[in-house]
């Protein structure tokens, strides 16, 4: 079959899949054309924006890495820090991620407010005096783990001009101005931030990155996970307890039909479009009203991503437990699901598909809601 775009063949969309043909050529003709009229709805002349964007990504770069410039949209990640028995498979999720689309990590210490844990008392020894020295040695560790992984794994430190907050003793000079971003971290907050901080600095990254939460001490808290679902805008990656070797390679797409799905698809396309394979999954029972599987996968299809369709029946299974057996039959090394499309309160008490991923996945999950 034929879907009407030049450069791309599929099959029946009953199998749900298809190659993609087109070659490198047209499609960065297309996406010449597609960022030019974007240019001119902002009233800028096409070539002096592009002109511009070539002088700031550097002279040493290829037109082919200009051009691809556009669709990587994953450029800015943000990392969380907290003493926890997840922060190495943290780090190392966000650097598989970070050197596939060139991009900068930012860290900053996380904790939960004082007001969250404990009622300081006047007359109690939990003083003002107290919290700070312990929020200071809070931030230290977790500035001390993140800056020894980046060296260990030769990850350069950013120039300031990348940072999003610069403290006063390190004002940017005025023709340092931001340039795209390149593989590289920085550490510019000096102090520990609070977990509401997380989805409101969240808001100008492109992904978070954040520990799959548990019931121990030592694992990552959920509030920051849902602090950043539900106050960001932007999509979670959430890392699994021990650090993966590879991602993004082989996707599975929970597809069940929602909104939360779609919008959390539209987040994952550049990822999709660098894998090698993607599978989109439907389980059957687990549906809302919504696209089909196959519907899906010929979409992707449109956008240059090998996709392909299966659907499968439950099997005495709930929809949780087949996505993440499947994702295990195939070697998945990413599932890209949607966060609470039924309640939060109703999941909490009947339980549901996102908690029993959150609770049992082994593989790098990205959600959004």
């Amino acid at each position: 079959m034929t879907n009407g775009k030049e450069g791309y063949e599929a099959t029946s969309v009953d199998e749900g899949r298809c190659e993609n043909v087109e070659d490198d050529g047209a499609r960065e003709g297309e996406n010449n054309g597609d960022r030019a009229q974007a240019q001119a709805k902002l009233g800028r002349n096409a070539s002096e924006g592009n002109e511009a964007w070539r002088n700031a990504w550097g002279s040493s770069k290829s037109e082919k890495q200009f051009d691809r410039l556009a669709a990587e949209v994953m450029k800015t990640i943000l990392i969380p820090a907290e003493d926890h028995d997840a922060m190495p498979a943290v780090l190392e999720t966000a650097r598989l991620v970070a050197r596939r689309f060139d991009a900068y990590m930012e860290g900053f210490a996380v904790h939960p407010a004082a007001a969250d844990f404990v009622a300081v008392d006047p007359l109690s020894s939990l003083t003002m005096t107290h919290i700070h020295d312990r929020d200071a040695e809070i931030e230290r560790q977790a500035r001390g783990l993140f800056e020894a992984f980046m060296a260990e794994h030769d990850v350069p430190r950013a120039p300031a001009r990348y940072l999003s907050h610069l403290p006063p003793e390190h004002a940017r000079a005025g023709n340092d101005v931001p340039q795209p971003a390149r593989f590289s971290w920085g550490w510019p907050w000096p102090a520990v931030q609070f977990d509401a901080f997380i989805g409101s600095h969240g808001r100008l990254f492109d992904l978070i990155v954040l520990g799959r939460p548990g019931r121990l001490p030592q694992n990552p808290r959920m509030a920051p996970l849902e602090t950043a679902l539900f106050e960001s805008g932007h999509p979670v990656l959430i890392a699994p307890p021990a650090p993966p070797k590879s991602l993004g390679r082989n996707i599975l797409v929970a597809w069940n039909g929602s909104t939360e799905q779609a919008r959390t698809n539209a987040f994952a396309l550049p990822l999709f479009r660098e894998a090698e394979r993607v599978t989109v999954l439907t389980v059957e029972g687990g549906m809302t009203p919504g696209p089909t599987g196959e519907e899906v996968a010929l979409h992707l299809c449109m956008n240059g991503v090998r996709a392909q369709a299966v659907n499968v029946p439950p099997e005495a299974r709930s929809t949780g437990e087949s996505i993440l057996d499947h994702a295990a039959s195939l070697g998945c090394d990413l599932l890209v699901k949607g966060a609470y499309t039924q309640s939060r309160l109703r999941q909490m008490v009947f339980g549901g598909t996102t908690r029993h991923i959150l609770a049992h996945a082994t593989l790098p999950v990205l959600m959004a809601h």
